[in-house]
Order: C-alpha cells, then structure tokens, then sequence
C-alpha cells in the first residue's frame, strides 16, 4: 500500500481525559485508502526534546468529513506536544504504515473485539469497518476505572458494549478476560490490543478455546518503516521480522508468546 506524508490541517482537538486528547486532522483533497490496524508516523513540531516521530494507531477514518482520528496518550514530551495542537493547525503525518487487521468474510462468525487502555484506539475502525460487511461485531473494553473509559458512544454505534475496570466503578470489577461475556457466548474471531500481559492472557484464552485471534502489538517504533529495526519481534518459522513493515497486526499462531 503506497504511503503518503502530507501536512494535514486539525479540525478538532477533543479532551477526553487528563490524559488522553482526540484529534482530528483533514486535508483538501481526498485521504487514501487505510485499513484498521495501520498507524501513522506523526511528526512534533516545536519541542526541543523530541526528535524522532511518534506512531499513533489509526483510531478512525470519517470518509464523509475526509476526516483521520488519533487518539493520543500523553506520557512524554512529544505527545504532550502534540495534544497541544489547536484547530487550523498543520500536523505532518506519514501513513498509512503497516499491515492492519484481516476481516472476516463470513458474515455469520462472531467477532469480539479486546482493547485496554489506549489500545482500544484501532478497535473503533475495525468494528466501524465490520459493520459496513455486514457483521455485529461485540466490543470488550478495559480500563483502570469509569474514567479511563473512552469513546463508548462511538464504540455503542457499531456494536454491543462491554466494559471492564479494575476498581469496579463501571461494568465488571477486573481483567477483560474475566468478563463473563467469555463464559456466556462463544465467538468466532477475537481482535485485540492493548498492554501486552491483557493481549498476552487473550491469547491464552483464544488458543485454549480454539478461536483464531489476531494483535496489534505495540513494540517501541522509531522510523515505521523498517529501517531502524528498534520494533523486530522474533516470529515462528520468520525470525526477527520488523513490527511497524510486517505487522503491528499479527495472527497469535506467528507469535512466539509463552501461551
């Protein structure tokens, strides 16, 4: 897929949480075409300490608006810079990068779609994508408490909802993969991402349960295409392969993970 780096104009910048902003970047000619699960190289301007890129998941695509949305977690002087971008600003981002989520063909499997924390950024697109073949994707997201929670009235337009915190204030009290809805329905298909002991322990269940299952691994990415080899992960049959060329999407059944 051909990769573009434009200077994209905000349309939006939306804070979530004290951590967390949205922003929303638009162009004046047409976006390319992006699959869920691709990230993008986004470029700070105007911080003394940061100099390298900072890859964001692609959180959704808005094709009526020519809208791309990230999610930005602030934790390091580069994407506190970049949650400071106001509307009318130019951010220069290189996308879309990377090997993306595989969609089902058969409208009749079930998918459950696993984020945690900041990792439930590319699950918008995915379920959003799924929707439009035909699917009714279920969503299962984590997070420390009610707070941390993200997007649920963008998640609740694609698909059912169900929610984790550690603290119990809102949903089920502990880890996704304690939810009930594990026990109580059985699934086809189960996307995740997010901190990898969460992504780690679903895979565990999805390969005792016998379901296919693919992550979006978040291994520390420099340059996103391949070239800095700061983000390889040792890959069955492969070797060490670059996360941000040959993934970050990868089947488990490639991963070398103790499950």
């Amino acid at each position: 897929m051909k990769k573009y780096v434009r200077d994209l104009r905000v349309t939006e910048n939306i804070r979530l949480h004290e951590n967390y902003v949205l922003i929303k970047l638009t162009d004046s000619i047409p976006l390319p075409e992006m699959q869920p699960g691709q990230f993008a190289e986004i470029r700070v301007d105007h911080s003394p300490t940061t100099f390298l890129r900072r890859p964001i998941s692609i959180n959704f695509v808005d094709q009526q608006k020519n809208e791309i949305w990230f999610l930005i977690q602030m934790v390091g002087d580069g994407t506190r810079c970049l949650a400071e971008v106001k509307k009318g600003d130019n951010v220069n981002v290189l996308f879309p990068l990377g090997k993306g989520f595989s969609i089902l063909s058969d409208t009749s499997k079930k998918a459950l779609l696993i984020g945690g924390g900041v990792g439930t950024a590319p699950m918008l697109f995915l379920g959003e994508q799924l929707r439009l073949k035909g699917f009714s994707p279920c969503f299962l997201l984590g997070a420390r408490s009610a707070k941390d929670l993200l997007q649920l009235s963008e998640f609740e337009k694609y698909g059912k909802v169900y929610v984790t915190t550690e603290d119990g204030s809102r949903g089920e009290r502990g880890y996704v993969t304690s939810h009930t809805i594990l026990s109580e329905e059985s699934f086809d298909m189960i996307y995740t991402c997010g901190p990898k002991p969460m992504m780690v322990a679903v895979a565990k269940y999805a390969k005792e349960h016998g379901i296919e299952c693919e992550v979006s691994l978040e291994n520390h990415m420099a340059c996103g295409l391949g070239a800095c080899l700061c983000c390889v992960e040792d890959i069955k049959d492969e070797g060490n392969v670059c996360v941000c060329k040959e993934g970050p999407v990868f089947n488990i059944k490639k991963l070398l993970w103790q499950i």
